[in-house]
């Protein structure tokens, strides 16, 4: 691509009397193009990830003209494209066994088509990390638009949070202490208005990191889907990215390791999802910037949180934004000097400029520093013979008490297994039990599902017991809580340790140790993997064959080992 931004990209398909600029332009006409469309402006390409199959992303068309809006008002010249949209609620068998085959979209796309710069509409889980990742391996000017979360669930005067209601009240209703007709009445209460799930859930938290890296204009991750104000951000990230391309303001300028170290801080700041640990290190290796597991715990172990948002805490994203929204926890990052304040971000500011004078209207939603709603916000790295590459925990959803622990190991080979067991009275499990999945990682579910906080037993339920250690190689949704212990590496699947436990073995966890240890002696181990063999994994369609051959493992962000990194446009071979 060549190195002035005055040369653009788009003028090799569209510049000059040739042929192939005939060809171009002449069948891009037939949409009714003005002639001046092809004057040299900058063509912007709106990355649009709506369907109606992505609940989160449907409200997505109307979003799209209000970015062509500003577009064509900066001098630009828009051009809308669908991409692949994975649909977190209605995927099977996980969404997350399609993020990067979206991210091939995106990026093959942009490889392929005449842009100079280029939105990306985001929303849903995995369609965040998705986009950002296609974009960030060729490297054009990028802003991203998060389509903003839904207003407050609403059941019988209480506030009720998606995702986070379906595990409470579903666990009620296992155990006998709520009506048919109320969990009708959830249903229609939990979504009300189109947008992603308003508790800090995976999508929030990523329009959240978003902004924190910079990628987006200020005030991205809070502002509610249906409110006004997100339509002027939408208009006004339109502006922006045209005035983006003329400074040739690209992604590898914004996304920097000083950015990935502020999006950290944000996450413990905001009690944020375990999902973004795998997210935000795929995105920083397709960018090129190193990023560990070991990050994830330094940078974060000692950040409060200080959102009081469920699944944490009490309440929601729209009350997140009266509050005065993420700028305000930026700024108390900063004020702890805990923000790297010069890290550059789309507005042309800096991400300390962009929020120092940010105020809070509301102590209960965003608490005071010192008097957070939990010590320890970040997400916390454990390892041990039973980790050895790692896994996680979110010490701000877990309960203290269970912190350190040892038990005796209830262990289900598959989800499947755990379905068929979990409801037995017979099942031999008591309140001090560890339970295990296993084989429901990147290759062995395939996809790495949401199954890790898997619902406790009827019988204990009924008990009075609400939370118990429990240890995969899955992930959980970020709308989940629980002392759930996830993205075990190795997973079982791939020959992890996790695959040689066996029921009744002792288990101890040790949070503030960052220790998970399996009590069995390496001679028995050893024992245990000779006889061990992988489960039956049968390839049901070219793309879950490519996944799991080539995925890497949850400690490298579950990208595919194929992809080579960021690898800057060329200059394309002419089609014609």
């Amino acid at each position: 691509m060549p190195d002035s931004p005055k040369t653009r990209r788009s003028e090799i398909w569209y510049g000059g009397r040739g042929k192939s600029a005939f060809m171009h332009r002449s069948w891009m006409k037939n949409q009714g193009m003005p002639e001046d469309s092809f004057d040299g402006r900058p063509v912007i390409g709106i990355c649009n990830t709506w369907s109606e199959l992505t609940p989160c992303n449907a409200h997505f068309r109307d979003l799209a003209e209000r970015i062509k809006r500003g577009v064509f008002e900066a001098g630009g010249f828009p051009v809308e494209f669908p991409v692949l949209s994975v649909s977190e609620s209605q995927f099977r068998p996980t969404a997350m066994l399609f993020r990067n085959l979206a991210a091939m979209d995106v990026e093959e796309t942009i490889r392929a088509a005449p842009l100079d710069g280029v939105v990306l509409m985001v929303g849903c889980d995995k369609t965040t990390p998705s986009l950002m990742m296609g974009a960030a391996s060729c490297d054009l000017p990028t802003i991203v638009v998060s389509g903003g979360p839904m207003l407050n669930g609403r059941l019988r005067g209480d506030q009720i949070g998606s995702g986070t209601a379906v595990w409470q009240l579903h666990e009620d209703y296992k155990a006998g202490r709520i009506s048919d007709d109320v969990m009708d009445e959830a249903e229609q209460g939990q979504s009300r208005s189109p947008g992603f799930c308003m508790t800090m859930g995976t999508a929030s938290t990523m329009a959240s990191l978003v902004e924190a890296l910079g990628a987006a204009l200020p005030e991205n991750a809070a502002i509610p889907a249906v409110d006004s104000r997100r339509n002027k951000l939408a208009q006004h990230s339109g502006r922006r990215i045209v005035e983006m391309v003329e400074q040739d303001l690209r992604m590898s300028k914004i996304l920097t390791r000083e950015a990935f170290e502020n999006a950290i801080r944000a996450n413990g700041a905001i009690g944020g999802s375990t999902n973004a640990v795998i997210h935000l290190i795929a995105l920083a290796r397709r960018i090129g910037v190193d990023l560990s597991l070991e990050d994830w715990d330094k940078l974060g172990r000692d950040i409060p949180a200080v959102v009081d948002l469920m699944p944490s805490g009490r309440f929601l994203m729209e009350d997140f934004y009266y509050a005065g929204g993420l700028p305000v926890v930026l700024r108390m990052l900063g004020e702890q000097g805990l923000l790297n304040r010069d890290a550059l971000t789309v507005n042309g500011r800096s991400l300390w400029d962009n929020v120092k004078d940010a105020e809070c209207y509301n102590r209960e939603v965003i608490r005071p520093w010192d008097a957070p709603l939990a010590a320890q916000g970040g997400i916390a790295v454990l390892r041990g013979n039973l980790a050895p590459r790692g896994a996680v925990l979110k010490p701000s959803a877990a309960s203290p008490e269970l912190f350190t622990h040892r038990g005796r190991a209830v262990v289900f080979d598959t989800i499947e297994d755990y379905h068929a067991r979990i409801n037995d009275p017979d099942l031999e499990i008591d309140a001090s039990s560890i339970m295990v999945l296993r084989n429901c990682g990147p290759k062995g579910y395939p996809g790495m599902a949401e199954v890790g906080n898997m619902g406790l037993p009827p019988k204990l339920l009924e008990q009075g017991v609400r939370d118990m250690v429990r240890i995969s190689d899955a992930r959980m949704s970020g709308t989940a809580y629980g002392t759930v212990v996830l993205h075990i590496a190795p997973e079982a699947a791939d020959g992890g340790p996790l695959g040689l436990v066996r029921e009744g073995d002792m288990i101890e966890l040790d949070v503030a140790e960052r220790r998970l240890h399996l009590d069995v002696s390496d001679e028995e181990l050893e024992r245990r993997r000779v006889e061990w063999s992988a489960p039956d994994m049968p390839e049901v369609s070219t793309w879950r064959r490519i996944y799991r051959q080539h995925v890497t493992q949850a400690d490298e962000g579950c990208d595919l080992d194929l992809h080579p990194g960021r690898h800057d446009l060329e200059v394309p071979r002419p089609s014609h």
